[in-house]
């Protein structure tokens, strides 16, 4: 059975590290989006008044979370995807690491592996 994984990193600084881990158990491709969550958003607009010109700073700050997805083959491969995860940013149980959910998917189609060029 193939599993979907979908993990948002608090961190972006270790999003490097994310990902080797998963290399290193076996994932063999991850999409990678920016994104933010409304804590976070509200927060920023609440401490950086904008006539300050800090918009950039403002707008750094609103997306500094990655999603993570990828699609995994069988349960195993996610239990070992969570302990990479746990092992760089600590327990998800703690605040400020990330949430992470995986499910079945029954049907998948597309995702294939991919020979290494060169």
């Amino acid at each position: 059975m193939k599993y979907v994984i979908l993990y948002v990193l608090d961190d972006p600084d270790r999003l490097d590290e994310v990902l080797n881990a998963w290399r290193q158990v076996g994932v063999g491709g991850v999409t990678i989006i920016e994104s933010t969550g409304i804590h976070r958003r509200q927060a920023c607009r609440r401490h950086i008044p904008l006539r300050f010109g800090f918009e950039h700073l403002m707008e750094r700050m609103e997306q500094c979370n990655y999603t993570l997805l990828t699609i995994v083959e069988g349960e195993e491969t996610v239990q070992r995807c969570i302990a990479a995860v746990e092992s760089i940013v600590g327990s998800l149980e703690e605040p400020n690491t990330g949430v992470l959910a995986a499910w079945p998917a029954p049907v998948v189609r597309g995702a294939v592996k991919r020979r290494e060029e060169g």
